[in-house]
């Protein structure tokens, strides 16, 4: 019998399915390492209990006196409405803020940076999901897209976040006051209100014209000419009148108009500066790290600290041994 020649294998794609093994595999391997992480980390414990049990305690301790009331950090929530500037004009201005580089010394909101009293701003966008201009939800999980056509980014409206310690609650409104002169005092944010203004105060004279007009369409007369062969009566003043005399109302026409009049008057009314917000400041009750959560996160630690210290006292002979080679 003849010998088959073995040709080397030629690499081939792998398909969906070899990939969903492969990741399952790597995930199952993953796990079970996990495992015997932790059984190595009990046993550690049951036998260096001496040592594990004081670490864990103290870790225990600490992580409920630095999740005390006092120290406890909350983010500070507000929507700011932006009469003229664009995001990115915004977004620019805000800059100075997160990085604290470019911020001068003389700014209203540089004692509070420098102080350590807050910090960590960031943005998000506000949605609205009704196009009615008029904000929904704040998207604080970052998962909406610019092109998306249902839950549409709102132009004129950003949140402004950042956080501060409880016990600096009492200086939120001349934090307020600090942020939003910081930020009004742009030159490029002021540029870009100064015609938003112009624009905004014509568009509010127009729709009050347009209001009147409308309005004055309902004082007149309107006549339907029922058919063409009724002969012409003659009126007051040599006018002939065909048809039946009838008053035609705009209710309809009128309501949206003053509708829109209403929300274009209120931008005016807000129009006070580039940035303004719509209500003031609000504290998010949730802080940013709980008593749960930091007790949690000190039990794991110093557990594992712990138990790193452990092995290295278990395995110190052979530790010392491999130095010394």
């Amino acid at each position: 019998m003849e010998k088959q020649k073995i040709e080397p294998s030629v690499g081939k794609e792998m398909n969906f399915w070899d990939l969903c093994v492969t990741i399952g595999r790597a995930i199952g391997r993953l796990g079970i390492a996990c495992w015997h992480v932790l059984r190595r980390m009990i046993r550690l414990t049951y036998r260096f209990w001496w040592l594990v049990v004081p670490i864990v305690i103290l870790a225990l301790v600490g992580g409920y006196f630095y999740s005390r009331y006092d120290n406890t950090t909350f983010r500070i929530n507000g929507v700011a409405l932006l009469n003229g500037p664009t995001i990115q004009q915004f977004e620019d201005a805000y800059a100075p803020l997160r990085s604290q580089q470019l911020l001068p010394e003389d700014a209203p909101i540089a004692p509070y940076l420098y102080g350590g009293c807050v910090h960590h701003f960031e943005t998000f966008r506000v949605i609205d999901s009704r196009h009615d201009e008029t904000a929904d939800y704040i998207d604080f999980k970052r998962k909406s897209k610019p092109t998306d056509t249902t839950n549409v980014q709102m132009q004129d409206r950003l949140c402004i976040q950042f956080r501060i310690k409880v016990r600096d609650m009492t200086g939120i409104p001349y934090i307020e006051d600090a942020l939003l002169a910081t930020l009004n005092a742009n030159p490029v944010l002021q540029q870009a209100y100064e015609s938003y203004l112009v624009n905004l105060r014509e568009e509010v004279a127009f729709n009050h014209r347009q209001f009147y007009k409308l309005d004055s369409l309902t004082s007149c007369y309107y006549y339907n000419v029922a058919s063409a062969t009724i002969p012409s009566v003659p009126a007051e003043n040599s006018v002939a009148f065909v048809g039946d005399r009838k008053v035609r109302l705009f209710l309809n026409q009128i309501y949206q108009q003053h509708d829109h009049m209403q929300r274009i008057d209120h931008r005016l009314q807000m129009a006070t500066a580039p940035v303004v917000l719509e209500n003031h400041l609000a504290v998010d009750p949730k802080p940013v790290m709980g008593r749960k959560k930091c007790l949690a996160i000190f039990f794991l630690l110093s557990w594992g600290f712990a138990c790193l210290l452990a092995e290295i006292i278990d395995q110190r002979k052979e530790i010392i041994a491999w130095l010394k080679k």
